[in-house]
């Protein structure tokens, strides 16, 4: 595969990890059904996931590959502590 593919790729799984981790963090809508719901476990391990992946890939991406995903983890951090700091909502029945 050549390298301008492979970094395609690369930065599509990366985005791919980086969307289901702000639906997890209810910061998008689930594109399947539409809902908006927090579950900062998973986010927490989706974050993780990207952590290990920026950990097994260390010296082999280029600039740009390792730019977006230092700045993905990043904002992924930084959205995970935004949302860990707000009350838990709990929906009362009508």
């Amino acid at each position: 595969m050549d390298k301008e593919r492979s970094s395609q790729l690369f930065i599509s799984l990366v985005y791919t990890w980086q969307m289901q981790a702000m639906i997890q963090l209810g910061k998008i809508a689930n594109p399947i059904d539409g809902s908006s719901q927090r579950d900062l476990d998973a986010a927490q391990v989706t974050i993780d996931i990207l952590d290990m992946l920026k950990e097994k890939t260390l010296n082999n991406l280029n600039d740009d590959e390792k730019r977006f995903l230092e700045q993905t983890i990043s904002d992924l951090k930084l959205n995970y502590v935004d949302e860990r700091n707000k009350p838990e909502t709990s929906e009362s029945p009508d």
